[in-house]
């Protein structure tokens, strides 16, 4: 054989071949070995049994979570699965699910799932490769804007086999896109393929996980049960897991309504995110009697960004000093003290409460990638770090309206001396609209508007219904409203749709900010080839240093906790999860719910 093309045939072995292996991950080693009996976080002799009720806010119209058509129903995440399954403990680690194993190029140009052979849709045909290469397919094509951007660097799928699917890549060295591709939903491609996955439906489809629908009302309810014949159930992944026999969801007109039908019985376990309610909404009798629980469950989950999101869209908000100088109107002190009763730290970074944020002034490595943008960043990126402004909580913020008044100036505004207004020298008076989902946040803007309008700005406080809100969140139909964006401790390609340039536009997408910023859009870039955890957490802080100077939010608050109220009748784990809440942990104690059943009658006689 010519010897060129024996040393062709060696270096194609070396690149097309892979150890199989139980579990994919960015860095390290997994937690879990591949003979590992179950996760560290769940009970394994838990029951199964018994039913919980939830409640969820708004309507719903549709059962396909998948498309921008409609408004999916509340739970149906438990219906479908997924090639590999996410630990609750580690990072960024997934184990096999409906795949076996998994095998990744050396170079990481390509990845092969080798699928179980159990596995099976919920009418009794096996999950092939052909299903695999199909879900891709129809996803990226006909799926959320999301999953354009998220496959984007993902050029094919192929079936090697009726059991084994690689995924090919457009380069090598994303070491994201393995475990990327192990979260894609799995569909039926005999269902779907006589069908229009772009529409919406109330007709269940076929899929595969634990959970199959039982019964619905269209917008009002779902309710889901427990498959006794599920595929998966005995995985090591799934031991201890999915122990609620019936999971159903009530729809509420709003959280005002949806607290009091908790208090009344109607629905079992709402995690409060309204601190006045965890004060003071809970004291009834029922509480004081010990048939609901009040817990709060600490977690390591980064908080991400809840705050008043600017449309940048608008030329209003084009001018990042505009933007700044509005973030001196809200008095988060005051309102912490008077609206939260002290319950939340003020949000300073889009990855707070993990090694993510970024911190002090840039230094080491994250100021040599930082340093080839300087000139075409602020340069407060490098010389100081970023803190929303501070009060002393009285409610007197002179200091900093005047900080506001003299960035405004600088943007062109002024305050029109006869009608007090704040103008432009083209005479336009400064004033939008704050889009609302959730009437409680009404008091917290109100005192934002007074600011306000001590500048000379006119802002109109309207709250929508959730389907609206969503709607016009997808075509950028706002000039600012109160969002928040959630991250991972192993942020990639995702951050792609949340922050370049090339999506700013498209409808549906998670820019919602409208970011447009070639150094944003090349740290993004960067971030996503990020060869190991210490060049991962550089390229994070850059990052995110660069968008909290660019002023694209006003940075709201956070809690390190969830705050959970339950009727007594739950068991949970010992051992918590550090980054879920972990409700597919609980399972529901037979004797504690008859003991709660004779005392809520007995609290009723009284």
């Amino acid at each position: 054989m010519d010897k060129r093309v024996l040393l062709l045939c060696l270096a194609s072995t070396s690149v097309w071949s892979a150890n199989p292996q139980h579990a994919l991950l960015l860095q390290g080693v997994p937690k879990y070995g591949a003979d590992f009996k179950h996760f560290e976080y769940v009970e394994p002799a838990a029951t199964k049994g018994g039913s919980v009720r939830l409640s969820a806010l708004g309507t719903f119209d549709s059962l396909n979570p998948f498309v921008l058509k409609g408004v999916a129903a509340a739970g149906l995440g438990n219906t479908y699965e997924t090639l590999t399954q996410g630990s609750d403990d580690e990072p960024f680690t997934e184990y096999g699910l409906i795949a076996e194993s998994m095998e990744v190029a050396a170079d990481d140009s390509w990845v092969i799932f080798n699928l179980r052979p159990q596995a099976r849709f919920h009418d009794g045909s096996p999950i092939t490769a052909a299903d695999v290469v199909f879900s891709f397919d129809t996803l990226k094509s006909k799926g959320q804007p999301f999953f354009r951007f998220y496959y984007a660097s993902v050029v094919s799928g192929e079936a090697l086999g009726e059991r084994r699917v690689r995924f090919n890549f457009s380069a090598a060295g994303n070491r994201e896109l393995p475990l990327i591709m192990g979260q894609l939903p799995i569909l039926s491609k005999n269902h779907w393929s006589a069908k229009e996955f772009e529409k919406t439906t109330l007709t269940p489809w076929v899929s595969s996980g634990p959970y199959r629908i039982k019964s619905l009302d269209p917008g009002r309810s779902i309710t889901y049960e427990l498959d006794e014949s599920y595929w998966g159930r005995d995985l090591p992944i799934n031991v201890g897991r999915h122990n609620f026999k019936t999971m159903r969801y009530e729809y509420y007109r709003d959280a005002t309504i949806a607290l009091e039908a908790f208090k009344s019985g109607n629905y079992d376990l709402r995690q409060e995110n309204v601190s006045k309610n965890w004060a003071t909404a809970y004291g009834n009798p029922a509480l004081r009697e010990g048939l609901i629980k009040k817990e709060s469950i600490a977690h390591q989950i980064p908080t991400g960004m809840q705050g008043f999101w600017f449309n940048t869209r608008k030329p209003l908000f084009s001018d990042r000093r505009v933007r700044e100088a509005l973030s001196y109107a809200f008095d988060f002190e005051w309102t912490n003290e008077n609206l939260f009763y002290g319950a939340y730290t003020r949000t300073a970074s889009y990855f707070s409460n993990s090694e993510l944020a970024s911190r002090g002034v840039p230094q080491g490595l994250e100021l040599q990638i930082l340093e080839p943008y300087l000139g075409k960043v602020p340069d407060e990126v490098f010389s100081k770090p970023f803190e929303p402004p501070v009060s002393d909580g009285s409610g007197n913020i002179r200091r900093q309206l005047r900080n506001a008044l003299s960035l405004l100036k600088e943007a062109g505004w002024r305050v029109d001396k006869e009608t007090k207004k704040l103008a432009n020298s083209q005479g336009q008076v400064f004033a939008f609209e704050i889009m609302l989902a959730q009437p409680e946040f009404e008091r917290v803007v109100l005192p934002f508007k007074r600011n306000l309008e001590r500048l000379g700005i006119e802002m109109r406080v309207r709250t929508v219904d959730a389907a609206q809100y969503e709607k016009r969140l997808e075509d950028y139909d706002f000039d600012m409203t109160i969002s928040s964006l959630g991250q991972s401790l192993s942020p990639g390609n995702e951050q792609r749709d949340y922050w370049t340039s090339s999506v700013a536009d498209n409808p549906g997408g998670r820019n919602i900010a409208g970011v447009r910023d070639p150094v944003v859009d090349a740290l993004v870039e960067k971030l996503i080839v990020a060869r190991d955890r210490e060049q991962l957490v550089a390229h994070t802080r850059a990052l995110d240093r660069v968008l909290l100077y660019g002023h694209y939010v006003i940075p709201n608050w956070h809690i390190r906790a969830f705050r959970v109220a339950y009727w007594d009748k739950f068991r949970r784990p010992r051992i918590a999860p550090k980054y879920a809440f972990g409700l597919d942990t609980w399972w529901v104690d037979e004797a504690r719910e008859a003991e709660l059943a004779k005392r809520r009658q007995a609290l009723q006689g009284n």
